[in-house]
């Protein structure tokens, strides 16, 4: 990081800065690293408060003292506003985080208020060494990850059937129903090599699971929505076009579905799920299958 400048998450303009009367409460994650850590453990705490409204904004990769001192002024300009914001910081050093506790901002250290609980029931000192998480670290598994994304980048919308042997995860659904982010989430954060099969207008028509996965049916999980959210979103993509049509929408996803009970393939909606809970529903799938 070279300046205090954060990068911003969720930004808004100032006209947006209030909902319904509300004031909007700025939030700010500080990490030494990319921030995912941060960011997810704190909105794990936020999504308690629905009927709060959130402006987030990410401060990565601080490394120096003095970056920290910068991100100290941004949150002490911050805490001079009309609303009280609130910090959430996963920095591992110890010089990084003292500076950091200078702040008028309330500040969530995670380190600061778990580390010492973990370090007394293992009888031993931490490290304090920043970028552990998504760092390297682990060569290995670092490795395996980035080979699941490429299988998942060459497999994607069904742009491969090359290899779909060594799949862990065959996406079956409509276009559009968030089978590409799925498919990039298992790689990146699980490393499951994962390719996404579209279902077409000839497989609509069809009683039977499409050729190229009807061999690996056990490994097969479908992601489905409503018909309305699956217009919204193709509306977006091709605008009034057949394609886009609610009848065609509300058509691909009776016969997918009817597919997918006709092969008892497991499957979840993408309409009210997050990326993350989808991924979830798919590993605890494939956890009680690997334990049948």
């Amino acid at each position: 990081m070279t300046e205090a400048e954060p990068h911003r998450t969720a930004d808004r303009p100032a006209h947006l800065q209030r909902h319904a009367g509300a004031p909007v409460v700025p939030i700010f994650f500080i990490s030494d690293s990319t921030g995912i850590s941060a960011e997810t453990l704190g909105n794990a705490l936020l999504i308690q408060f629905r009927d709060v409204r959130f402006e987030r904004k990410l401060f990565p990769f601080v490394s120096t003292v003095e970056e920290a001192r910068r991100v100290v002024a941004a949150l002490d300009a911050a805490a001079e506003g009309p609303v009280t914001p609130l910090a959430f910081s996963t920095l591992a050093s110890i010089e990084l985080r003292e500076e950091l506790q200078r702040t008028k901002c309330p500040l969530v250290d995670f380190f600061d208020s778990h580390l010492p609980q973990v370090e007394s029931v293992l009888g031993r000192e931490a490290l304090h060494v920043a970028a552990r998480l998504h760092g390297l670290g682990d060569v290995k598994r670092y490795n395996h990850r980035m080979s699941a994304i490429e299988y998942a980048i060459e497999h994607d919308d069904g742009q491969s059937l090359r290899g779909l042997e060594k799949a862990d995860v065959l996406l079956l659904g409509p276009s559009r129903c968030g089978k590409t982010p799925t498919s990039m989430y298992l790689a990146l954060q699980h490393g499951l090599f994962v390719a996404n099969y579209p279902l077409v207008e000839d497989d609509f028509d069809s009683t039977e699971l499409p050729e190229p996965v009807r061999p690996h049916r056990r490994r097969c999980f479908g992601v489905v929505t409503t018909p309305e959210r699956l217009s919204q979103v193709r509306q977006q993509r091709r605008p009034n076009s057949r394609y886009a049509s609610m009848e065609q929408c509300a058509h691909e996803i009776r016969r997918t579905e009817a597919l997918l009970r006709a092969y008892h393939v497991p499957s979840t909606s993408s309409a009210n799920k997050s990326v993350e809970e989808i991924a979830t529903v798919i590993m605890q799938t494939i956890h009680r299958r690997s334990r049948q």
